[in-house]
């Protein structure tokens, strides 16, 4: 195994780890392809992990922010899988390097902001740490026409980051993060005190509806130009975007247990929505 090799099997594990859903979704893919998409997995991860788990986050940001400026001016800063493999990803493929920064930006949100006033602020945000992670893998997935599908790429990242925080509205109170907007909350008479007493109420449900329906919306913005993209994506995206919005069916079947209960998309689940796909 060479080196290149050994560093896109150690970006398999991590997203193997991570997320059974891109996993099964991006398996599909031909092999340059699925490489790459473990690569950005990988960087996306890393930049993730640091805001949620490390121990001085706004530093430790900072000086990851620098390694991947240097990497943008050239060689490699670091002799590690995930840079290795990145660079390249960055020789095979037209990225967008500012969808890289944004993400770092958005994920940067997350060190100073804890509270949405409006459904504007939260999209911005999911924006900057969700919708790049789909301009990043444009140019991979479609590399002759990636510039004219990016408005359904970012509608797939709100989709998925609204879905992620509708399923994690308990593990982000732990956090002391807030997402759901403001003024969604204040138009359904949900206050703050409902949501740290964990109350799955009437209000509580139409919030999580409102935003649910928004996410549905968007899901199917973004799959209007499913037959635009090259025939060997067209599954791997199309899949990551029904198991992903089949999180919320699954919230839905738990009685919006979204406090106590980790929700997801079953392996047996997974397997019916792609056997669905290709009949």
């Amino acid at each position: 195994m060479t080196r290149l090799d050994a560093a896109y099997e150690d970006c398999f594990q991590i997203i193997n780890r991570h997320s059974k859903t891109f996993t099964k979704a991006f398996s599909l893919l031909p092999a340059a392809k699925r490489n790459a998409v473990w690569a950005v997995y990988a960087f996306c991860r890393e930049v993730d992990d640091i805001v949620d788990e490390g121990n001085n986050p706004a530093q430790e940001l900072d000086q990851f922010e620098e390694t991947f400026e240097r990497f943008l001016r050239g060689g490699l800063p670091l002799p590690t899988s995930k840079w290795i493999a990145l660079q390249d990803v960055f020789e095979r493929f037209d990225v967008d390097k500012e969808a890289f920064s944004d993400m770092i930006r958005g994920q940067r949100i997350d060190l100073t902001k804890n509270r949405y006033q409006t459904i504007e602020e939260m999209e911005y945000y999911a924006y900057h740490v969700a919708s790049t992670v789909g301009l990043m893998l444009l140019p991979i997935l479609a590399p002759n026409n990636h510039r004219q599908l990016r408005a359904g790429g970012i509608a797939l990242g709100l989709a998925m980051q609204i879905t992620n925080i509708l399923r994690d509205v308990g593990e982000d109170l732990d956090r002391n993060r807030i997402y759901l907007p403001k003024d969604v909350m204040d138009k359904h008479g949900l206050t703050v005190n409902d949501l740290m007493n964990r109350r799955v109420n009437t209000a509580f449900i139409n919030v999580w509806e409102g935003l649910a329906k928004r996410a549905e919306e968007l899901y199917r913005t973004a799959l209007v130009s499913i037959d635009d993209y090259p025939l060997d994506a067209r599954l791997p995206v199309k899949g990551s975007a029904h198991m992903y919005r089949g999180i919320l069916h699954s919230i839905r079947r738990n009685h919006y247990d979204v406090f106590g209960k980790r929700n997801f998309v079953t392996k047996e689940e997974k397997e019916i929505i792609l056997m669905e796909m290709q009949a």
